[in-house]
């Protein structure tokens, strides 16, 4: 669902920071200093307030800004000087600006109104001759005036440019469509090699090259077609304009002095009071911030021992209260660091369209959840495998229409993206209704691959079979294409998932589809745990991950093959000494009960230390990965204490 209102929001916010680097560039240029840079930062900042105006459907700031634009070009091309009333007609336009995107900010629509003699005006100053190219005539006669137009005698430049998508760029198509429209706007585009239909679909690899009349100049074109995920790679000029002869310019004429408008007499302007309502911070000093709480978790954590070793109540008392607000804080920390999934999930109802067309299929992709939030760290490793598994989708699952129709299917498939939160882990689900993965053929497959012996994939279960999938280099197509077929992706998707703490799973029918289920843990670095101790060393458990603990007898334990298993409460769990990790322990009779993704089983521990709410670090690059530890943990007392990885013990 478009989200106008967060639009509108993000639109504010970047607008505000155009508009001030027009306004601080304006008064540089009046000024002298690096004037170059100066008309370079204005005329950028004014080509995209220009665009972003455009796409929000603002018509009258977009007129605004590119009359505004058009002046600009004309004093970077040297065509025109700068004057102070040209400089006080400028900033007049951003105070103009300003007080649209106020009305923006408060839900409005800014009109014409507001803007339109302003337009004329800069209309007028690019209508007339420039003063650089005028020569002083004095009481000298006139020189023969041309009847021709200007625009017809001077003619216009052709450009050659020649333009490089960042391969890495998941958005080729859009980004070509983008820079086809942005040099649209400054020029007129003759061809495209590739043509413009290819780029658009983004049916092209490498460096393409546009043919362009313009009278931008070079340093505009040089600015448009330089962005993000776009190079310029090379701008030639091919063709220029025969040298006009001054017998056919128009007659020199005294400048008269200039009358300022009324919106320039001013002389001075009232300041309007506005409350500042959002601000951009560095990621890094949030990241610093929160290793600020965290190291608060960890002191209280060391004065509650205090206060429980010395038993002062106004001690406790304080305590309690510092508590509460490290909490308040912790939790404000978190909230602002979430971002609601749908800032990546409204880019995939593209995917789904280009992957179809390509493909000669119908698809329609249905996006439930996008509010639910997520932790901005998590976000950056989610959009790829996301990304893979919506292509996968309709490559490898939707069916042709006209297979769909045979099997008494709508020939359009559907696809469902779908997020929710349940207790503390993201759930997010890729769905579609198509052919599904024919087990017999993962078999037949892992054969041919070597993955499997014949025995060993006639004996193997469907859930085996699934989970081939993920292998390194296995694929199930029968033939390689630009989509798939590589054998290269969802083995890349598992390890990124896992590097994010998170399982996925495989649910497949075939004829009736398929569906991936990723789960996301919490992201929280301060979480609540389990203290236990095991061969008399400490360790810490996610409570998330705790059922219960128990007690139990040693006639209850029973062998089966090399591993251990107990019947509690009607339920054969496998049970783990975690020997390989702790060393040999006496036996025990204390269990603690662990579930993840709906399985369980148990360990035993010598002792239960109680709950209590700590700071988890990864471990360090240089320790690497440690299976079966999912961080480390310092309580107050100061030990480093590990927090085991559930996940990998189930």
């Amino acid at each position: 669902m478009f989200d106008e209102e967060g639009y509108r929001k993000l639109f504010v916010e970047e607008s505000r920071e155009n508009h001030e680097n027009i306004v601080n560039n304006l008064l540089a240029l009046e000024s002298g200093e690096d004037q170059q840079t100066a008309i370079d930062e204005i005329f950028r900042s004014a080509h995209t307030l220009k665009g972003m105006s455009a796409s929000m459907g603002f018509d009258a700031m977009e007129h605004l800004c590119h009359s505004m634009e058009d002046v600009f070009s004309l004093i970077r091309n040297g065509q025109r000087e700068v004057t102070a009333s040209l400089t006080d007609l400028l900033l007049t336009c951003t105070d103009t600006i300003e007080g649209m995107l106020d009305a923006i900010e408060a839900g409005g629509t800014p009109s014409d109104e507001q803007s339109g003699s302003l337009v004329q005006e800069l209309q007028a100053f690019t209508g007339e001759e420039s003063p650089v190219e005028q020569k002083a005539s004095g009481d000298a006669a006139p020189a023969e005036v041309s009847t021709e137009p200007a625009g017809e005698v001077e003619g216009r430049l052709l450009y050659t440019l020649t333009v490089a998508v960042d391969p890495s760029s998941t958005m080729k198509d859009i980004r070509a469509m983008l820079l086809l429209q942005n040099l649209q706007e400054i020029g007129t585009i003759l061809s495209t090699t590739p043509s413009q239909e290819l780029l658009e679909d983004g049916k092209f690899d490498g460096p393409f090259e546009i043919l362009i009349e313009s009278e931008a100049g070079e340093d505009a074109l040089r600015t448009v077609a330089s962005g993000t995920e776009i190079s310029l790679l090379a701008l030639s000029s091919p063709q220029s304009p025969p040298e006009v002869s001054p017998a056919v310019k128009e007659p020199a004429l005294e400048p008269q002095a200039a009358v300022p408008s009324p919106q320039v007499q001013r002389a001075t302007k009232n300041e309007k009071s506005r409350e500042i309502k959002n601000i951009r911070v560095d990621i890094h000093r949030l990241d610093r911030m929160m290793n600020l709480v965290e190291d608060l978790v960890i002191n209280r954590g060391r004065l509650e021992l205090i206060a429980k070793k010395h038993g002062i109540k106004e001690f406790d008392e304080a305590l309690s209260m510092v508590g509460r607000s490290v909490s308040d804080l912790q939790n404000l920390m978190m909230g602002i660091r979430m971002m609601p999934l749908e800032r990546i999930f409204n880019r995939l109802p593209r995917v789904v369209r280009d992957v179809a067309n390509h493909d000669g299929k119908e698809a329609e992709l249905f996006i439930e959840g996008g509010e639910t939030e997520l932790d901005r760290s998590m976000m950056d490793g989610l959009s790829d495998p996301l990304l893979h598994l919506i292509r996968n989708a309709v490559n490898h699952g939707i069916e042709t229409p006209e297979i769909r129709q045979a099997s008494g299917k709508p020939a359009k498939g559907s696809l469902r993206l779908t997020a929710r939160r349940d207790k503390d882990n993201v759930i997010i689900d890729i769905e579609d209704d198509g052919a599904g993965i024919d087990p017999e053929k993962l078999r037949k497959k892992a054969v041919e691959k070597g993955l499997m012996t014949p025995e060993a994939a006639a004996a193997a279960t469907k859930d085996d079979l699934v989970n081939l999938l993920f292998e390194p280099g296995f694929s199930t197509a029968d033939a390689i294409t630009d989509i798939s077929g590589r054998g290269v992706g969802l083995d890349v998707v598992k390890k990124t998932i896992a590097s994010l703490k998170g399982t996925i799973k495989v649910e497949t029918a075939v004829g009736t589809g398929t569906k991936f289920e990723l789960v996301l843990p919490p992201t929280m670095a301060i979480i609540d745990v389990m203290m236990v101790h095991i061969n008399g060393m400490r360790c810490a458990i996610p409570i998330s991950n705790v059922v219960e603990v128990a007690q139990t007898k040693m006639e209850a334990i029973h062998r089966i093959g090399n591993s251990e298993a107990i019947l509690l409460r009607d339920q054969t769990l496998p049970m783990h000494r975690l020997e390989d990790m702790f060393g040999r322990a006496q036996k025990s009779d204390t269990l603690v009960v662990l579930q993840n993704d709906g399985r369980r089983c148990c360990i035993a521990v010598d002792t239960v230390d109680g709950q209590q709410e700590v700071v988890v670090k990864p471990l360090s690059r240089i320790a690497g990965n440690c299976r079966g530890i999912s961080g480390i943990t310092i309580p107050g007392d100061g030990d480093v204490v590990p927090v085991l990885d559930v996940n990998t013990m189930i």
